[in-house]
């Protein structure tokens, strides 16, 4: 039995290993000075939430095996300045997991965008057919009651890999801890403005998370996009690359089907960001065991990942969807697969700037065109995420001119934004929702009632 601490066990990864840990047996502590539901509530029910918020020093002692350190945590805690006095074991937890994993066959994928819904179209066809592995998941899945699963039998661990930070001492990408057998990279564009200040750094990082795959590795790409197909073919690196591209489809009546071989095969999900991951999903499948005609029979009922193009409600004419899109390839890549599913509808798109990148001016205009073709596109900001953030406001006009498009609304009001919504009429019409953040407090369901009213 070991002995493990979390450092800022709140976090969405965190708290989930944290849970993953304790139901295999380990003896599990941890702090935060504050835990928000759905991982307060999470937490509770394991018998792990602290008892109090904080730091304290003294839970720190040298019968830890290993102290886990999370992201939210500053150089500065108390906690952290305690287990480094005392000499005790400091890891993140991609460091934690690959440790954990030694003996296993890492599956990791990666890329700006995708990742969660690929991670997940695998994990629904394996579960499908009753195949168990180890996961981490970045997002709940239709099906699949946990986000982590850990064990000491299982052959494969499938890892969502994040190119983000490890830890406040540890700043290199989580990616580049895992060091894959079996390895794929969904697509590049450039995000985390706060961490890689230039396009080049960023990319840089998948140059170098392809030279941690394993030799005779391999690699699965999506060769649609050219900056990572040309990133792939420079890399003399000892692995296997395999490209996957945009499977032939159609839609009819409003609804997907993949063409294949073995006829048409009507999908849950739409949109041509979707019907790539579905590629890149059916390459891993196979190397871990599922062939094709496997995969065809389980992929029709895949519903999607939480909040990845999640459909919350409908009425008989209307639709509300709800999408994590916050980076400009995937807001722009969400607004063509709706307008593509839904011709005959009504499309308005609201996008919230949330995240820091999304703030600063310069990555704005990135923006640019990625919501046009929307029939009404509005975008929200919240001013207390400004000050979190320690933003500037942008105003009204250098959103429009960042989108390309003098006629985008912008509110910077929760309270105005939902009255907006709620005093829509919504018959034929799509309302989509793109934002890593939850508008100032939107009512989901409130608004859910609205949209099934038509």
């Amino acid at each position: 039995m070991q002995k493990v601490h979390f450092i800022a066990i709140g976090g969405s990864a965190m708290h989930s290993l944290a849970i993953a840990l304790a139901k295999k047996g380990y003896r599990v502590s941890g702090s935060d000075d504050a835990i928000f539901n759905p991982s307060k509530s999470h937490l509770e029910q394991m018998g792990l939430l602290p008892e109090s918020p904080g730091w304290f020093p003294e839970k720190i002692k040298t019968d830890l095996d290993c102290v886990i350190l999370g992201m939210h945590a500053k150089k500065d805690n108390p906690e952290l300045l305690k287990a480094q006095e005392l000499g005790v074991k400091i890891q993140s937890y991609p460091e934690f997991l690959y440790e954990l994993s030694i003996d296993k066959t890492r599956v990791v994928v990666a890329g700006s965008h995708g990742k969660t819904t690929i991670t997940a179209m695998v994990l629904h066809v394996l579960h499908y057919h009753d195949n168990p592995t180890d996961f981490m998941l970045g997002a709940s899945v239709p099906g699949i009651s946990e986000t982590i699963q850990l064990t000491d039998e299982n052959d494969f661990i499938l890892l969502e890999g994040d190119e983000y930070l490890s830890s406040p001492i540890d700043l290199k990408p989580k990616i580049l801890w895992y060091r894959p057998q079996i390895a794929l990279i969904s697509g590049i564009a450039w995000d985390h403005v706060n961490v890689f200040s230039t396009e080049a750094e960023y990319v840089k990082q998948f140059t170098l998370f392809i030279e941690t795959i394993a030799e005779g590795g391999v690699l699965l790409y999506n060769a649609d996009d050219a900056r990572l197909a040309e990133l792939v073919a420079a890399s003399s690196h000892p692995i296997k690359k395999i490209p996957y591209a945009l499977p032939e489809y159609e839609i009819h009546n409003g609804v997907t089907t993949l063409t294949t071989e073995e006829g048409p095969i009507p999908l849950s999900v739409f949109g041509q960001h979707n019907l790539s991951n579905l590629s890149g999903a059916h390459w891993l499948c196979q190397l871990m065991g599922i062939d094709l005609t496997d995969f065809h029979e389980a992929i029709p009922s895949f519903q999607g990942a939480s909040r990845r193009l999640e459909k919350i409600a409908s009425g008989k004419t209307s639709f509300l969807f709800c999408d994590f899109a916050h980076a400009p390839s995937k807001v722009k890549a969400t607004c063509r697969a709706v307008c593509e599913q839904f011709v005959s509808q009504k499309i308005i798109a609201c996008f919230e700037l949330h995240t820091y990148s999304s703030f600063d001016m310069e990555f704005m205009k990135t923006y640019r065109d990625t919501l046009s073709g929307i029939d009404e596109a509005i975008v929200f900001y919240d001013p207390e995420a400004l000050k979190i953030k320690k933003r500037t406001a942008p105003s009204e006009d250098d959103v429009r001119r960042a989108f390309n498009n003098n006629a985008i609304k912008v509110v910077t009001h929760p309270t105005e934004f939902q009255q907006l919504l709620m005093e829509k009429t919504y018959e034929n019409t799509v309302l989509l929702l793109m934002s890593s953040g939850n508008y100032g407090g939107l009512a989901w369901g409130l608004l859910s009632e609205r949209i099934n009213a038509f």
